[in-house]
């Protein structure tokens, strides 16, 4: 095999296979973006967690917001490019390269307050019971806002909705 066919594997590799342990890389809208944080509603200092951060975009605007962000992506190309984007806001920007569903990554709930997520809807019971056992290993019972782009979570009550993006709240 040659360097073009090498090159060829790696990427279907990292943007193929990703469909089957989440969604694939769409970049999120500016609309729908805007959306998802205002309804977030953090202040400057609190933190949020991105699942799935692709190119960073998403970091970069809450970073200028003054919000402390986590993004965890599983695509190493996507996570180095997200890392590059955000590499000025360092202080409040952490890259993690590696699986969302393993709540080890997502850190300390103490310290987050909203978490931004576009998740397949065969996904989001599964993305519901993950965010309430990452909330009860602590015992914290402290509340915490997901926005959640394009897609419902089943039989949850959403807080509000605008522009696509469904705001939950977990207390």
């Amino acid at each position: 095999m040659d360097i073009a066919g090498i090159i060829m594997v790696v990427l279907i590799m990292c943007f193929g296979l990703v469909v089957f342990i989440g969604p694939p890389y769409l970049p999120t809208l500016d609309k729908q973006m805007n959306a998802a944080l205002d309804m977030l509603d953090l202040k400057p200092g609190q933190t949020m967690i991105e699942l799935g951060c692709g190119d960073g975009r998403v970091l970069v605007a809450a970073a200028k917001r003054g919000w402390k962000v986590v993004g965890i992506e599983l695509n190493p190309i996507l996570a180095l490019l997200c890392w590059v984007r955000t590499i000025r806001y360092r202080k409040l920007v952490k890259v993690k390269v590696g699986n969302y569903w393993d709540i080890r990554l997502w850190g300390p709930i103490e310290n987050t307050e909203g978490i931004f997520g576009f998740v397949l809807p065969r996904y989001m019971t599964k993305l519901d019971k993950l965010i309430e056992k990452w909330r009860q290993k602590d015992g914290v019972t402290k509340p915490v806002k997901l926005a959640s782009f394009a897609f419902k979570i089943p039989g949850k009550k959403i807080i509000k909705e605008e522009q696509g993006v469904f705001l939950y709240t977990y207390k």
